[in-house]
């Protein structure tokens, strides 16, 4: 198979889905290749026991206004995420519940967790949203770890756990592994902790009937045959007149091509004539974090009668999070996620082995009941093909060294994904946001 078109976007995620439909609303003509049988990237559907959910990006934030407008032009409709009833965090061992948003936690971890709340809004002023590498501070705040911060600046045990949360329920990284200017970075693109946190208003704002891989399903369905499945991008070859893009299904040639992925996963792509060597440092060291999702169906929503949210914070030793997903109709479902060192240990496991770990937390959550699901799906996001992770982070000396890559086009070369978003990144949100810009910057370039 060896076809032509303007523009060829490597990934078929809401990224490079979003970038191929807009170049076509301008008129030109586009391949979209994706190494997997299946549209989506990080979206991804599953049923469990006569409930249709997902085992991807699930939730729609309020101020997320692209992905809004996708799902009403789709007729997608919203329900909100379910909140009532009291939270449950587990911290340092110990099981408590609260309602509204302060935790149950000593009156001097509360006091830190405060204060540190507004040290960071303080902090993330100072980082210009399209250059956080040139903030006042970037270079001191990019050579230690988050870990490194938590430590010097965080007294108590409890505030301290509560603050490794952070990251690895937000972006399924250890405080250990990330940089303090990136994190800082990702707060800001995430509306800060509050948002980040938040249900009602917040991040967690609501869901899709019927899922959210409905999204980039109902863009490729849009695109027909535009979009190539099963077609693993090996090499991507550029000169002066344009790209030729190579793949086990033939080649593809076009003016220009965006690739619509994490870093991470762009290295494993050739280039020739090779990448500039800040791109190419970038991919090296911007890995992916770690995830498992995991859906548990049961008969009822018997945590809702106890009067509990079916919200979960935990530093447990196998999951981060749990959240409640009942509908009016269908099983009840509970929503886990085993992040960070949690989903390295879990993924060596069987899948029978998670399973049996996943309910055993549960049932110290919610109690006997929970022992007894009608139905167990999870996914593996390291072992995804092609992904291996779920959104990319930065260790210290990258963003300083190499964030000017992100963005920056090599040659033909464009780059897409929520990885590059300047606001809401790390979002399914920033990655639409990332295909406007990537589709826009190649439209500008028309006479080239």
């Amino acid at each position: 198979m060896n076809r032509q078109a303007d523009v060829i976007v490597v990934g078929a995620g809401v990224a490079g889905l979003k970038a191929a439909g807009d170049l076509v609303a301008a008129g030109r003509s586009v391949i979209v290749l994706e190494a997997n049988e299946r549209v989506g990237g990080r979206l991804k559907r599953a049923e469990v026991a006569g409930y249709v959910g997902d085992v991807g990006g699930q939730w729609v934030g309020t101020g997320h206004d692209v992905l809004l407008g996708e799902a009403k032009h789709f007729g997608i409709q919203t329900y909100a995420q379910y909140e009532s009833g009291k939270t449950l965090l587990q911290l340092l061992g110990k099981l408590v519940s609260f309602t509204g948003n302060v935790p149950k936690m000593p009156p001097l971890a509360l006091i830190e967790l405060a204060l540190l709340q507004r040290r960071w809004e303080r902090e993330i002023k100072t980082l210009p949203a399209d250059a956080p590498w040139n903030a006042p501070r970037a270079n001191e705040w990019d050579g230690i770890t988050l870990e490194s911060w938590i430590v010097k600046n965080l007294r108590t045990k409890a505030a301290r756990e509560f603050a490794r949360l952070v990251p690895r329920g937000a972006w399924a990284a250890e405080a250990r592994q990330v940089s303090y200017l990136w994190f800082l970075d990702a707060l800001r693109n995430a509306g800060g902790l509050d948002y980040l946190m938040g249900v009602k208003n917040g991040a967690l704002d609501a869901k899709f009937k019927g899922g959210m891989q409905q999204i980039p399903q109902r863009m490729a369905d849009a695109l027909g045959d535009r979009v190539v499945l099963g077609a693993p991008v090996e090499k991507i070859v550029q000169d002066s007149q344009g790209v030729r893009v190579i793949t086990p299904k033939g080649e593809f040639a076009g003016r220009f091509v965006i690739v619509a992925a994490p870093p991470g996963p762009a290295s494993r792509i050739q280039y020739e004539p090779h990448l500039p060597a800040s791109r190419d440092g970038l991919q090296q060291r911007m890995p992916m974090g770690a995830i498992i999702k995991i859906i548990v169906a049961y008969s009822t929503a018997f945590w809702r009668t106890a009067g509990l949210s079916g919200q979960v914070a935990t530093d447990d030793d196998t999951l981060g999070i749990v959240m409640d997903d009942a509908r009016d109709s269908g099983p009840a479902v509970l929503l886990c996620f085993a992040e960070g060192r949690h989903a390295v240990e879990m993924s060596a496991l069987s899948k029978e082995a998670r399973k049996q770990k996943v309910i055993a937390s549960l049932v110290r959550f919610f109690g006997s009941e929970a022992a007894h699901p009608i139905g167990y799906e999870d996914n593996d996001w390291l072992t995804e093909p092609y992904i291996h992770g779920y959104v990319g982070h930065m260790p210290p000396g990258t963003m300083t060294r190499f964030g000017r890559a992100l963005r920056e086009p090599c040659g033909r070369i464009h780059w897409a994904g929520t990885e590059t978003a300047t606001e809401w990144a790390g979002y399914i949100e920033g990655g639409l946001r990332s295909g406007i810009r990537a589709a826009h910057e190649v439209a500008l370039r028309h006479n080239e």
